[in-house]
C-alpha cells in the first residue's frame, strides 16, 4: 500500500454496504479497505428476503467479481475499483494481515465494532502519510471513533440535500407587483371551462413543471403546465373549497385544493404529498381515488400499501393472508374510509358503499412488490419517508400503463434505522421528479384534523 499518496482511506464499517452496495464505488480517487470482521458480518447477515439481506448479498457479489481473476499479490497491492465503475478511480484493499491497536479495556460495545476501531487505528499508525477515516452509519461508533482520536464520517453519498429546509415546497408565492411588471408579456385564453395564461418573466426561470403559483391572498391559484426558459404557461386551478367536492370532502386551505386538483388529474402520473400529521394526505389521497375509480372508471382498483415499521414494539408475525396482515399497520386508511364512506344517505345506502368501497380497495405488503405491474390502478403509498432510494425505485417501477403513483409522508418522523430526513426515499423522489412535466408535489403547511391536534402540534 503506497504511503506516499495524498488520497484518502476510507474504512467501511458493515452497514454501509448493507445500506449501499455500490458504495464500494463511491469514493471517487480515494481508496476503500475493508476489515475482515465485516466480510465475517456481510456472511451473517446475507439469509432471508428483507431489503438488507438483499443489499448484503448484492455487496458479496460485487465484491466477488473484484477479486475472482485477482492473485493474493494483487489483493495486497490493492484491486482497481474501475473494473467495477468508471467513476472510482481508486483501489480496493482486503485485510491480509493481523492488523492491532489497543483499546481502552472498559470500551462497551460488541466486539465486532471493537475491531473495526482497532484496525483502523492501526493503520492510522502503519500509513502516517495518509489519512484514514473511519466510514459507518452507526452514530456510536462514529461517537467512539472520535474519543479514540479517529476520523469519522457518516456515508453520505445517498445524501440528496444537505439541509431538509432546502427540500423543494411545489409551491411559488407571486410577489407584490408582478402582474403590473410583466406589462404586454402575458397572454390569456379559454379551452373549454378551463382557462391558460402565457407569461414572460425573469422569476419564471426558477418555477418546474407541476408548481403551485399562488398570489399572496391566494386570489391567483394556478399550476405551471409548461416551461422554456423564462417563459411559462400557466392554468387556473378548480376550486374545491366552495360548491365542488370531491367524494363530498372540500378544501380547507389552498394547499389542500392544489391537491386535490393534481390528484384528480390525469395529466400528473406521479403525486408527493409531504406534511405534518393531520393535514389531510391520506383523505385527499383516498377521496380523489374514490372518485376516480368509482365515479369516473379511470382506474379498476385501489391498491394501498406502506413500510411496516413499528413505532414501538415488534407485534411479531402476524395470521392470516396478505391483506389480513397488512389490515393491522393500515389504521390510517381505515379511519379515512370511515369518513368517506358513511357521509351521505341511510345507514343501509351507507352500509353498502362502504361495502362497494372495501371491495375496490386493495391492501398490499412492499415485501411482494417486485416483479409485478399494476395496469389502470390508483397507487397510494402511505409513510413513504420510511423507504429508501432503492425501495422507492422499486415501488415506481411496479406502475404499468394508466396507474398513478402517489406518496405520502412526514419527513420529520422516520422510523427505519439509518434513514435521515437527507436520505429518505421521499425526499429523493421529491428532488429527481420536480422537473418532470407529469410529476407534482405540494407541502401541506396546515394541520385541520382538530383544534386539539393542531395545538398539541405546535406546543409538544
Amino acid at each position: 500500500m503506497n504511503q506516499s499518496t495524498r488520497s484518502r482511506l476510507f474504512v467501511l464499517d458493515t452497514n454501509v454496504l448493507m445500506h449501499d452496495p455500490t458504495s464500494l464505488f463511491r469514493f471517487q480517487e480515494h481508496d476503500v479497505f475493508l476489515p475482515m470482521v465485516v466480510l465475517e458480518e456481510l456472511d451473517r447477515h446475507k439469509q432471508g428476503h428483507s431489503e438488507l439481506a438483499r443489499n448484503t448479498r448484492q455487496a458479496s457479489r460485487f465484491l466477488e467479481n473484484l477479486v475472482r481473476h485477482a492473485s493474493h499479490e494483487d489483493i495486497v497491492n490493492g484491486l482497481p475499483l474501475n473494473q467495477g465503475s468508471e467513476q472510482a478511480a481508486g483501489r480496493l484493499f482486503i485485510q491480509t494481515q493481523e492488523l492491532a491497536h489497543p483499546l481502552p479495556a472498559s470500551l462497551p460495545g460488541n466486539q465486532a465494532d471493537h475491531t473495526i476501531l482497532a484496525t483502523a487505528l492501526a493503520l492510522g499508525e502503519l500509513l502516517p502519510d495518509r489519512e484514514v477515516v473511519l466510514v459507518s452509519k452507526d452514530i456510536n461508533l462514529r461517537i467512539k471513533a472520535a474519543a479514540l482520536g479517529l476520523r469519522a464520517e457518516d456515508y453520505q453519498n445517498d445524501q440528496v440535500l444537505e439541509d431538509v429546509n432546502l427540500l423543494y415546497s411545489g409551491r411559488f408565492e407571486l410577489p407584490e407587483g408582478f402582474w403590473e411588471a410583466l406589462g404586454d408579456g402575458v397572454a390569456s385564453w379559454h379551452e373549454e371551462t378551463r382557462t391558460f395564461y402565457r407569461l414572460r418573466h425573469s422569476q419564471v426561470a426558477e418555477w418546474h413543471p407541476g408548481q403551485f403559483i399562488h398570489s399572496v391572498d391566494h386570489r391567483f391559484q394556478a399550476v405551471v403546465r409548461e416551461r422554456q426558459g423564462d417563459e411559462a404557461v400557466l392554468e387556473l386551478l378548480e376550486d374545491y373549497g366552495g360548491q365542488r367536492d370531491v367524494w363530498g370532502i372540500h378544501a380547507r386551505n389552498p394547499d389542500q385544493n392544489f391537491a386535490l386538483n393534481v390528484l384528480l388529474d390525469p395529466q400528473f402520473d406521479f403525486v408527493t404529498l409531504v406534511g405534518m400529521a393531520g393535514t389531510g394526505k391520506t383523505l385527499l389521497a383516498l377521496a380523489a381515488a374514490l372518485t376516480q375509480t368509482l365515479e369516473h372508471k379511470l382506474f379498476q382498483e385501489i391498491v394501498m400499501t406502506r413500510v411496516t415499521v413499528p413505532v414501538g414494539e415488534d407485534i411479531g408475525f402476524l395470521p392470516g393472508t396478505e391483506e389480513e396482515k397488512m389490515t393491522p399497520w393500515m389504521g390510517a386508511l381505515m379511519d379515512n374510509l370511515e369518513v368517506l364512506a358513511g357521509r351521505q344517505g341511510t345507514e343501509w345506502e351507507r352500509a353498502a358503499t362502504r361495502e362497494l368501497v372495501h371491495d375496490r380497495i386493495k391492501i398490499r405488503s412492499l415485501n411482494f412488490m417486485r416483479g409485478r405491474t399494476f395496469h389502470n390502478r390508483f397507487l397510494i403509498l402511505d409513510e413513504a419517508q420510511n423507504l429508501t432510494s432503492k425501495q422507492m425505485k422499486t415501488l415506481i417501477t411496479r406502475a404499468g400503463p394508466g396507474t398513478k403513483v402517489v406518496c405520502l409522508g412526514n419527513v420529520a418522523q422516520i422510523d427505519t434505522p439509518y434513514l435521515t430526513e437527507t436520505t429518505s426515499g421521499l425526499t429523493y423522489v421529491v428532488d429527481r421528479f420536480k422537473d418532470w412535466p407529469h410529476a407534482a408535489h405540494i407541502i401541506l403547511q396546515r394541520g385541520e384534523r382538530s383544534r386539539l391536534s393542531d395545538y398539541a402540534s405546535e406546543i409538544l
